[in-house]
């Protein structure tokens, strides 16, 4: 049995040089598989989902299994998101409402190996930190500590899934005033780089000036040789042409 993994985008999976190098050698029809994988697959579109295609080179019969996407693809689909913050301190960029996470936490609970569904969204809150994301108008880094002091535990214990609409509108309202004060934060140290930039611009203008004037100055100082020359040589030089004159 040969077995080839993958990770593919649920239900569009395109063919290519990575899996014709793979399943060529065993002259299987390439197309008939990202068939199978793309129905296998068709529930996750949006996602990268793993797959592992298990092949019976005698038989040619093909097996394929899917896994759950990974935390973080579910959370990106959950909240909408294309990718996560690149500056997961400074940037947030979804305000996670607890049923969101105890749904994927449902959702991934046997992969993760936990004991109990606390520990699952206690794991998916982590992902969160990375990913820069809000969860109940708080920093990832924190809900873990407040699930403990027993916060959120009648949601969990229910195993909640579904957000109240005032809830989310609430979540929806608070995180665009933390989007706001984030932008004005950037435009605050865009405008302090700009004048930084422009005042080294400014000091490196005045000191060229500076030895500009300076070269000049020097050059200005030296006087050409002939320019000095004694009221003595200078008659010396009138009286060489009579000289010349007279021997002649």
């Amino acid at each position: 049995m040969i077995q080839i993994k993958l990770l593919v985008d649920g239900g569009a999976m395109q063919p290519g040089p990575a899996l014709a190098q793979k399943i060529g050698p065993l002259g299987l029809n390439v197309g008939q598989i990202i068939q199978q994988v793309n129905d296998a697959t068709k529930d996750f579109k949006g996602l990268k989902v793993p797959v592992e295609i298990s092949v019976e080179p005698s038989t040619k019969k093909i097996e394929v299994s899917v896994s759950s996407p990974s935390v973080s693809e579910l959370l990106k689909k959950e909240l909408g998101l294309d990718k996560g913050s690149g500056l997961q301190k400074k940037q947030k960029i979804a305000n996670a409402s607890i049923e969101q996470i105890i749904s994927i936490a449902k959702t991934k609970h046997k992969d993760l190996l936990c004991k109990d569904l606390k520990s699952s969204v206690k794991t998916i809150i982590g992902t969160c930190v990375s990913l820069g994301v809000l969860v109940e108008n708080h920093p990832a880094s924190e809900v873990g500590q407040l699930i403990e002091e027993g916060n959120f535990a009648e949601e969990i214990k229910k195993g909640l899934t579904e957000t109240p609409p005032e809830k989310r509108k609430s979540l929806d309202e608070y995180f665009a005033k933390v989007k706001k004060q984030q932008e004005d934060i950037v435009k605050q140290e865009q405008a302090a780089k700009e004048a930084a930039e422009a005042e080294a611009t400014a000091k490196a203008g005045v000191a060229a000036t500076a030895t500009t004037v300076a070269k000049e100055g020097e050059t200005a100082g030296k006087t050409p040789a002939a320019a000095v020359a004694t009221p003595e040589a200078a008659k010396k030089e009138e009286a060489k042409p009579k000289k010349e004159m007279k021997k002649k």
